[in-house]
């Protein structure tokens, strides 16, 4: 099963950027040594051992083993995740904040979407992190599907609709003091080939 890990922290992300320190995130998938990277590279091994250090000391490096060589120890470095997931609060200068869910209007908010969004990709990886750290899967669903509406007021009228379905299963399965889990039902428009993002509203 692909592993990853969440970057949430702003100097972790921003020194991990650099175009070789992701080259290297994305090489060392497979284990290797500096001096077999720097022959593949063909770049000086001193340059590349700090560039080594660097992304160790952020975590996003780790020691696989140590060999001898040439009458010296040869470290043997792996990334520590297939994939590495950005907390997109990260980014964010301002706002950002999810608003509270009781509050109907925001329901078509797209900030608001945006600021769920984010709030899902940060709190699952953190629990796909610490689950895979003591060997076990994390329990999650999801629901992703396509249709058509005729009308702007469609979307409402199905929003509306959807909202009260959902409220009619949850209350047959809700069981109080049982494991939480947070359902999210969202819609955004799908963009077409060749199309870009902005473009449609």
């Amino acid at each position: 099963m692909p592993t990853h890990d969440l970057v949430d922290e702003p100097d972790r992300l921003r020194r991990a950027l650099s175009p070789l320190r992701r080259t290297l995130l994305a090489r060392l998938r497979t284990p290797a040594s500096a001096p077999e990277l720097a022959a593949e590279l063909d770049m000086p091994r001193q340059r590349l051992g700090y560039h080594l250090r660097q992304l160790e000391d952020l975590g996003l490096l780790e020691l696989v083993e140590e060999r001898p060589r040439r009458g010296r120890l040869e470290r043997v470095l792996r990334t520590v995740a297939d994939a590495f997931v950005v907390d997109p609060g990260v980014l964010e200068t301002a706002g950002g904040e999810v608003l509270s869910s009781a509050d109907e209007s925001h329901r078509h908010a797209s900030e608001h979407l945006l600021a769920i969004a984010s709030r899902t990709v940060r709190e699952v990886a953190r629990m796909q992190t610490a689950s895979q750290r003591q060997g076990k899967r994390l329990l999650t669903f999801t629901l992703e599907t396509e249709l058509a509406f005729a009308s702007p007021d469609d979307v409402h009228r199905f929003a509306e609709a959807l909202a009260e379905a959902v409220a009619e299963v949850t209350a047959t399965f809700h069981t109080p003091g049982g494991r939480p889990y947070r359902l999210i039902g969202a819609g955004h428009p799908a963009p077409r080939t060749g199309e870009d993002d902005g473009q449609r509203t």
